[in-house]
């Protein structure tokens, strides 16, 4: 393969990928052939030789609201659209003011904790007026969405000229996934948006590799984000750590601010568990650890062994369910789709169709169990529906909502 590694470093980080990490269902890495094994169909001739890794997936969108959800179910009160004003240390106890559409309030805690992820410094100085020497460094990721143009379940990542990997991921059945950059920001982090220059660098990463070539007219959809990277004073953006850094600020009987700079998805449930150790000092009765061995809502399936016997379960108790509803309730539910589902025995049970695979029931579902108020939280925030609806369609689920 034509790229910076050679084939035999690949190789060796693939055994040491395979054989340092506790892999129990998933499969070891392989070599393949790009001329003849049909993974290589779409690369360019050229190159000959690559390597296939297993990885786990996740949607981060799904993964926020499943821990609220269960933070709820576990005694915790959820405010969405609620901004925290102001913070301050009263008689042993944190006052924090809050300001929404709906009005303000104000609620009092024995300790504070700051996870704004890039709004974790303004945080610390505007609201609660605390200082810190921790500092976070904002980096731009953006992503495009085109039509899958390959057959089979496998991703892609393609190394570029300047060592940087981009993924090519299947995403939402029959478009893909692109990304993503990693450039220094420096505004807003709600004004992050892509620029022409990501686009060209997506597209000419993929276009390098691939027989098929992609333009700007085949892009469905182009987001960006910031990572809120604890600031390690690298130089280079791709090699700031993804490490987080855990700061209490609460001395001589103070009630504790907890502020969380950096971390990654693939860490947040060590994370949480390292932030509630170093609060177990201000809690003695605290208990220890026990993520580890829950289940987010909708993860206990009712005894079935994988997904796709949860997706055949479900069709089996709901016959008149087409096999691609059953699939995408069980994808973004799981065993939370029977609340979804209950009581209904016919597809017009569901309500009305708005296009695609959204129905009246689930944005019912949405608004009372969470937390949906707009088109934007149902068709983008908690669901990727807008993706596969017209803009027709969309207008009609806004107008249903404002009505």
């Amino acid at each position: 393969m034509k790229s910076g590694c050679p084939a035999w470093l690949i190789r060796l980080g693939l055994f040491l990928y395979d054989h340092l990490g506790k892999r129990e269902t998933l499969p070891g890495s392989r070599r393949i052939d790009l001329r003849h094994d049909p993974e290589g169909a779409i690369i360019r001739n050229e190159f000959k030789t690559g390597f296939e890794y297993s990885d786990c997936w996740v949607d981060d969108a799904r993964l926020v609201v499943l821990n609220a959800i269960d933070a709820r179910e576990r005694g915790a009160t959820i405010l969405t659209r609620m901004a925290a004003v102001s913070a301050r240390r009263d008689n042993g106890l944190w006052q924090v003011d809050l300001k929404g559409a709906e009005g303000s309030r104000r609620v009092e805690a024995r300790v504070l904790v700051n996870a704004a992820g890039p709004w974790v410094q303004d945080v610390l100085g505007r609201v609660s007026g605390v200082n810190s020497s921790r500092r976070i460094r904002l980096v731009k990721g953006s992503h495009i969405v085109v039509p899958k143009f390959w057959n089979g379940p496998q991703a892609y990542l393609f190394q570029n000229h300047d060592k940087r990997v981009i993924f090519v991921n299947p995403y939402q059945d029959n478009l893909c996934l692109i990304g993503t950059t990693d450039i220094p920001y420096e505004g807003r982090p709600e004004d992050v948006a892509i620029d022409n220059g990501e686009i060209d660098y997506l597209l000419a990463v993929v276009n390098r590799y691939c027989k098929r070539e992609l333009g700007r007219s085949d892009i469905v959809q182009a987001f960006s984000g910031v990572r809120p990277l604890y600031d390690d004073n690298s130089a280079n953006p791709s090699a700031v750590t993804r490490d987080y850094v855990l700061d209490i600020d609460g001395d001589a009987g103070k009630p504790p601010l907890l502020s969380v700079f950096g971390g990654k998805i693939t860490t947040y449930r060590k994370l949480a568990e390292h932030a509630l150790q170093k609060l177990k000092p201000y809690f003695p009765q605290m208990t220890g650890d026990w993520t580890e061995r829950e289940h987010l809502p909708g993860g206990d399936l009712g005894g079935a062994q994988s997904f796709q016997a949860f997706v055949e379960d479900l069709g089996r108790r709901y016959p008149w369910l087409a096999a691609s509803l059953a699939v995408h309730y069980a994808r973004l539910y799981g065993s939370m789709a029977h609340r979804l589902l209950n009581g209904a025995r016919s597809i017009g049970d569901l309500g009305r169709h708005f296009g695609a695979l959204l129905y009246e029931r689930e944005i019912s579902y949405l608004h009372e169990a969470e937390w949906a108020q707009t088109a934007e939280d149902i068709l983008e925030r908690r669901t990727k529906h807008g993706l596969h609806l017209t803009a027709a369609q969309g207008e009609a689920v806004k107008a249903y909502l404002n009505g």
